[in-house]
């Protein structure tokens, strides 16, 4: 596998525990944002592209081929879509977007722009 895997060395781990193998995945640049693309529903890779804004085919490209391998992205009919872990996964990251917005409004009295209100 060429994704970070439990039980290997990965970034922050030497033992590869799940978290630190999950989190070094998603630290990969565009992983979280072509999760988050993926629930407005599946999309051809042109689409997504569009949706992401200023990736590069070729990070798209390769960022699609991790999430697929570790079973968040799947390649459906209609394009490219989050499947059930890919799901379950997105739930469990928008509460961390809501503490993350209070925590850097909080500590470092950032708020990001046209987020005023949230």
């Amino acid at each position: 596998m060429s994704i970070p895997s439990p039980g290997k060395k990965v970034r922050g781990s030497l033992s590869g525990t799940p978290i630190n193998a999950l989190f070094d995945l998603l630290g990969r640049r565009w992983a979280l944002g072509i999760l988050w693309n993926l629930e407005k529903g599946p999309c051809t890779f042109r689409m997504l592209q569009e949706r992401c804004g200023d990736i590069s085919p070729s990070i798209l490209n390769s960022r699609i081929k991790d999430l697929r391998e570790a079973d968040l992205v799947e390649k459906t009919l209609d394009g490219y879509a989050l499947t059930r872990r890919g799901k379950e996964l997105r739930g469990i990251i928008v509460p961390l977007g809501a503490w993350s917005a209070a925590w850097s409004k909080e500590v470092f009295d950032y708020i990001k722009p046209g987020m005023e209100g949230s």
